[in-house]
């Protein structure tokens, strides 16, 4: 089940920074949600790279291959990025995939086309080509204690749109942001930073 559930809650969505966020981590972040309760949110940034950390580089870390053996990729995920899934457990990894790829009791189906597994096992399946054919790599997440998203929702923080796989895996970091603010009609370039109430 994509998109708001009956609760009103945005499992399965992603949320678009606003320039009136006023958090400079997320300045121009896109989001994918993939938890949303009363307990509160959680998510991954689709758009910042970890720049200081390569798959390679995490692969002899977690002595899933020891440095220097060459790397079997699919061709469709070369090169992988790492990025920076949020400021909350950076040394954590995490994976939001297609959905041909599922590990009984670890991956998390949070639609039909995008799933979420932070186990070593889909690290050494994409190490050895035998992953899902989209992934997105992540260290941290983002998160939200109880009702704290919905308060930054409704001061202009954030805006949300329907989980577009094509955005969520793009290997284009840079356009995300345009890509999922036209997918819900919106210029980038006519954002300012100024909210309105009516």
């Amino acid at each position: 089940m994509s998109g708001t559930n009956n609760d009103g809650y945005l499992e399965g969505q992603i949320l678009i920074a606003m320039p009136s966020m006023g958090d400079s981590r997320f300045e121009r972040s896109v989001i994918y949600l993939c938890a949303h309760s009363a307990e509160g949110a959680m998510g991954i940034v689709l758009n910042q790279p970890a720049d200081e950390v390569t798959f390679s580089d995490l692969l002899a870390q977690l002595d899933i291959l020891p440095e220097g053996e060459l790397i079997q990729l699919p061709d469709e995920s070369q090169p992988l990025t790492v990025h920076k899934g949020g400021p909350v457990e950076t040394g954590r990894g995490f994976v939001l995939h297609s959905g041909d790829y599922f590990i009984n009791d670890s991956t998390l189906a949070i639609d039909s086309d995008i799933c979420l597994t932070a186990t070593v096992e889909i690290l050494k399946a994409m190490a050895e080509g035998r992953g899902p054919k989209h992934a997105l790599l992540a260290l941290g997440y983002a998160g939200w204690a109880p009702g704290q998203l919905e308060t930054e929702i409704q001061r202009n923080g954030w805006l949300t749109c329907p989980a577009d796989p094509g955005i969520v895996f793009d290997p284009d970091l840079e356009r995300k942001y345009d890509l999922a603010l036209q997918k819900i009609g919106i210029d980038p370039r006519l954002l300012s930073g100024e909210a309105g109430n009516a």
